[in-house]
């Protein structure tokens, strides 16, 4: 069975970071393994507080997988602080894994803060040149390119900057946008775009870290980057399509979407 690795933030509401990760992963039929970075006290209202993992620990976490069980691929999630991006970005240059993609949380759903100032940097400089893919969404991709992104034609050039940081390509996730859920797929010569319905839904709790985690399971797979983003962005779709309307803020997904219909 193939193997995926997620190091993230555990999220208590169940439908982001390490949870959302492992459900995505079980969907897709990849065994799932974690590093938690974080613990957050969170439901689907707020982020109620944050304890941060010692990045030595996060280290001794990834020593623990790659020592006995390997990874066929490696999806990094909430990071939190500038100490555990250098920990988790000298681990992969020590195991090399052949796939990494990189969701540069940021800010949760309901507005909390997931990753520090000072950590941006050291995100860019440290983290993204291991990147198989990169997956923001606009306001991410703003702060990783530095350009404001209010059309397509500027998520390209935002796409080609992001790329310039030394990842292999990047997914600007186009939710934020009005009109039609445009993404936009860049490897540095080519640019793909995936196209679907906007749903309305307040259900979304979890998509960028389901999505990620999605791509890295077709991936591992091996389909390759563009096939696999395609089969992710349909199945994202569909799991926004039937979300669960848990909660009384935004609500999880259907993770489990393929297997119950």
């Amino acid at each position: 069975m193939k193997k995926a690795l997620t190091i993230a933030g555990s999220d208590s509401g169940g439908g982001a970071g390490i949870q959302a990760d492992i459900k995505t992963f079980s969907a897709f039929g990849v065994f799932g393994m974690s590093v938690i970075t974080s613990v957050t006290a969170q439901n689907t209202l707020v982020v109620c507080g944050v304890h941060e993992i010692p990045p030595e620990f996060v280290g001794k976490q990834m020593n623990a997988i790659f020592s006995d069980m390997g990874a066929d691929g490696i999806k990094t999630g909430m990071l939190s602080n500038a100490g555990i991006v250098e920990t988790v970005a000298n681990k992969l240059m020590e195991c090399k894994p052949y796939f990494v993609v990189v969701d540069p949380v940021m800010i949760a759903k309901g507005g909390g803060i997931l990753l520090k100032k000072d950590a941006v940097q050291s995100l860019k400089n440290r983290l993204l040149p291991e990147a198989t893919l990169v997956t923001p969404n606009i306001p991410e991709a703003e702060i990783l390119s530095g350009l404001t992104i209010t059309s397509v034609e500027e998520m390209k050039a935002a796409a080609k900057a992001i790329v310039k940081t030394g990842c292999s390509a990047v997914l600007i996730k186009g939710g934020h946008l009005e009109g039609e859920a445009i993404d936009l797929l860049y490897t540095g010569e080519e640019y793909h775009f995936f196209r679907s319905e906007r749903i309305h839904t307040k259900n979304t709790h979890g998509t960028g870290c389901t999505y990620s985690a999605a791509i890295l399971s077709n991936l591992i797979l091996g389909h390759p980057l563009a096939e696999a983003v395609r089969i992710s962005k349909a199945y994202i779709t569909e799991a926004i399509r039937h979300s669960l309307d848990i909660g009384e803020g935004h609500g999880p997904l259907n993770h489990f979407v393929r297997i119950a219909r």
